[in-house]
C-alpha cells in the first residue's frame, strides 16, 4: 500500500523557493528585443544621460550582440522624456600634461566613446536615433551617427563645446556640414546656439517631428515599414548610399553596381521575384 503523506507538524514553517532575479549584464543603458526591434535606452537620467566611459561601453556591447541577429530588423536610440543625452560627462574629464600623448594615441582605438562612433559608422543595420528633451554635445554627435532622426517637439540641439575651450570631438565637424553645409555648421559650432526640433528639421537634421513623447512610437512605426522589406537589400543600400557619399559620384555608382550585382545570388532575391509572380508576400530569410 501506498503510504500516506506524512502530516504538518503544527507551527512547522513552509520554505518558499527563491526565484533569482535575472540579472542586467549593463548598468547604464536598456536594452528591450521585441517585434525585430532592438530599443537600447540610455539610462543615467539623474545625469540627464550624459555619457560616460562605462554607457559607451555598454551601448557598445550592445550593437555588437544584436548586429549578427537576422531577428533584429533595426535598432533605436533613446533616452527619456527629460534628454536624449545630455553629452559627455563632464565631471569626470580631466586629464594631465603628461598623460597628453597616451591619449593621442588612444583616440581612436582605445578610447569608448570613439570605439562606439566607429562601429555605428560601420554599422549595416539601421539605426534611428528617437530624441526627446536635451541631445547636446557628445549625445547630438551620437545621435547623428545614426541614420536619421526622429524628434519629440520638446527636443533640442546643440553642440556647446566652444563653451568649455574644446571643439566637438566625436564627429560634430564632420556630420554637421555634411547634413546642413560647411556655413550653417560653422555657426552653430562657433556660437553653441541650441535649436528647437522644429528648426532642425528645417535644417534637415531631424527627419520627423512628433508630439512630445511620441518619438520613440513614430521610430518604431518607420521599422515596421522597414522590417516588409528584404534585409540584404536594407544592408546593401545603406553601404551603398554612406559609401557614396565619401567618393566622386562616378566611383559610388561603381561601388553600387558592385553591390546590386552580390544581390543577384542571394536567395531572398530569388525569393522575392517569386513571391512578385505569385502575388504573395515574401518571406525573406537575410542569405
Amino acid at each position: 500500500m501506498a503510504k500516506k503523506p506524512a502530516a504538518k507538524k503544527a507551527g512547522a514553517k513552509t520554505v518558499k523557493k527563491k526565484t533569482a532575479k535575472r540579472k542586467s549584464k549593463y548598468k547604464f543603458i536598456l536594452v528591450n528585443k521585441r517585434n525585430g526591434i532592438c530599443s537600447i535606452q540610455l539610462n543615467r537620467p539623474d545625469f540627464l544621460n550624459a555619457m560616460n566611459v562605462e554607457m559607451a561601453e555598454e551601448i557598445s556591447r550592445a550593437l555588437v550582440e544584436v548586429e549578427q541577429d537576422r531577428k533584429i530588423v533595426a535598432i533605436i536610440l533613446s533616452g527619456n522624456e527629460r534628454a536624449f543625452c545630455a553629452g559627455a560627462d563632464l565631471g569626470r574629464m580631466g586629464s594631465k600634461p603628461e598623460d597628453r600623448f597616451d591619449m593621442y594615441r588612444e583616440r581612436f582605438n582605445v578610447a569608448p566613446n570613439r570605439q562606439l562612433y566607429r562601429i555605428l559608422c560601420f554599422y549595416t543595420k539601421p539605426v534611428i536615433s528617437a530624441v526627446e528633451g536635451y541631445c547636446l554635445g557628445g549625445g547630438f554627435e551620437t545621435a547623428m551617427w545614426g541614420d536619421f532622426i526622429v524628434a519629440g517637439e520638446n527636443a533640442q540641439f546643440g553642440l556647446p563645446e566652444v563653451r568649455h575651450s574644446l571643439i566637438p570631438g566625436g564627429g560634430g565637424t564632420q556630420n554637421l556640414p555634411r547634413l546642413i553645409g560647411p556655413a550653417l555648421a560653422k555657426e552653430m559650432i562657433w556660437t553653441g546656439r541650441r535649436l528647437k526640433a522644429a528648426e532642425a528639421k528645417e535644417y534637415r537634421i531631424v527627419n520627423h517631428v512628433v508630439p512630445a513623447g511620441q518619438a520613440l512610437k513614430k521610430a518604431k512605426e518607420i521599422v515596421s515599414d522597414i522590417a516588409k522589406n528584404g534585409p540584404l537589400g536594407v544592408m546593401m543600400s545603406k553601404q551603398a548610399i554612406n559609401r557614396g557619399l565619401d567618393q566622386s559620384r562616378f566611383n559610388g555608382f561603381l561601388g553600387e553596381g558592385d553591390l546590386a550585382h552580390m544581390l543577384n545570388f542571394s536567395e531572398d532575391r530569388a525569393e522575392g521575384l517569386t513571391a512578385f509572380r505569385e502575388r504573395r508576400q515574401a518571406k525573406f530569410k537575410g542569405q
